[in-house]
């Protein structure tokens, strides 16, 4: 909004200082300070209003140390976040782009199915929330929609780029550009290509799923193995997000690192200069999702501040259902999809924990007559809070695999 804004004053009235607006850095840095300021305002108000109205989380009797000085503390704090998130991107956001809307969609989308589901926990004290089906539903149709939007809108495209020896090489009417000493001109296509680490190229086309196919085939369905894999995505991420939202300030410090990271990948893929050095795919008019991705952090950090042990406030599925499709959908537009295991390995042996425990649980009972463990207790923070580990130290060391993780998602990109 104040892009648009400051852009005219810029035109019609040459405003001093206003053409600074036209700077994504600057605009990032100032989506990081307002998520913070909101969180940090916001946030009280909001933890008073929820403790007026009794919303508080259902602590379940798991036998775990400190869980009876949880009970009465409030829930739905996602509001915070998402609060944090939309109101910095709408303000210093494009919001004629096409990435910009639809992340704003995708962060209200997710955050109405996890505030349905704490209503119905808290409000109407069933513990077991949304129907599981109905969250699946949501997280299929968000798939199936970012999906649709990024294969068939004509704003989404990809830069091929073409290296030349001398200008005449390139063909009639295309522009010409020197690149770190190297001639280039460009082509806008639409791709269902996708980034992957350790290649030589780093891409890889979702056509190519479809061997048995040719190649006019191929190309022509590849958008449906897209939505299939956005679909798991959005669904796989987002549930990690969720079980990760177990003890105080690991979903929200989790978020926050990967969140950086994001941010950080979509600039260099925004960024011709940037893109060419590290031979990864240059899409046009990313670079605004520099901005949502750091309200996005900013929101996530500022949340720690009421979030961290001992927490005043739960984020609920409000927050980590939201949490996990933002950054599911955000790394599907910048075709990171597939560093995901890598960078969000907290979220992925969350989840593998708990599909490794039911099943082995299972599998032993069907056997033996007795159901056996892997691990103490599902998800794996709560292994090590039965291992006798205090909230404060798991989060800290989760948060420390986090931030390796992320710098080997980053170093991957040298690595081919």
């Amino acid at each position: 909004m104040l892009y648009h804004l400051f852009k005219h004053l810029d035109v019609a009235y040459d405003l001093p200082g206003a053409g600074v607006f036209q700077y994504i850095s600057f605009r990032a840095s100032m989506a990081v300070i307002l998520s913070l300021v909101i969180s940090l305002l916001f946030g009280k108000r909001l933890i008073d209003m929820l403790r007026d109205r009794q919303a508080a989380e259902t602590i379940r009797t798991l036998g775990l140390a400190g869980e009876e000085a949880k009970k009465g503390t409030p829930t739905m704090g996602g509001l915070i976040i998402l609060a944090a998130i939309l109101l910095p991107t709408l303000l210093f956001a494009r919001l004629d782009n096409v990435y910009v809307i639809l992340m704003l969609g995708s962060t209200v989308w997710l955050g109405l199915i996890g505030f349905l589901d704490d209503y119905i926990k808290v409000y109407k004290k069933d513990k077991r929330g949304l129907a599981g089906r109905f969250k699946v539903i949501g997280q299929v149709g968000l798939g199936v929609i970012v999906a649709l939007v990024l294969h068939f809108n004509d704003n989404v495209v990809v830069r091929e780029q073409f290296k030349i020896a001398n200008i005449a090489d390139a063909p009639e009417g295309v522009e010409v550009s020197t690149i770190n000493g190297q001639l280039m001109y460009f082509k806008d296509i639409k791709s269902t290509t996708t980034t992957l680490p350790f290649l030589k190229t780093h891409e890889v086309d979702y056509s190519k799923l479809l061997f048995w196919m040719d190649d006019e085939d191929a190309n022509k369905w590849a958008w449906l193995v897209f939505m299939l894999v956005a679909i798991f995505v959005i669904t796989a991420v987002s549930n990690g997000a969720n079980l990760t939202d177990g003890i105080d300030g690991l979903a929200a410090g989790s978020s926050a690192i990967i969140g950086t990271t994001l941010a950080v990948l979509a600039f260099v893929s925004g960024n011709l200069i940037f893109s060419d050095y590290l031979n990864i795919m240059f899409i046009p008019n990313q670079g605004e999702l520099v901005i949502f991705a750091a309200a996005f952090t900013g929101a996530c950090i500022g949340f720690l501040w009421y979030n961290n042990f001992p927490a005043q406030v739960f984020m609920g599925d409000t927050g980590s259902l939201a949490l996990g499709g933002i950054i599911a959908v955000l790394a599907l537009m910048i075709r990171k999809e597939l560093v995901l295991p890598v960078l969000c390995g907290i979220f992925l042996v969350e989840n593998l924990s708990v599909v490794m425990q039911v099943s082995y649980f299972k599998y032993t009972k069907k056997k033996f007559g007795e159901g056996r463990r892997i691990f103490k207790m599902s998800p794996l923070h709560h292994h090590y809070q039965k291992l006798g580990y205090a909230e404060p130290k798991i989060v800290t060391r989760f948060w420390i695999v986090g931030i390796i993780l992320a710098i080997l998602t980053i170093v991957t990109f040298k690595l081919r």
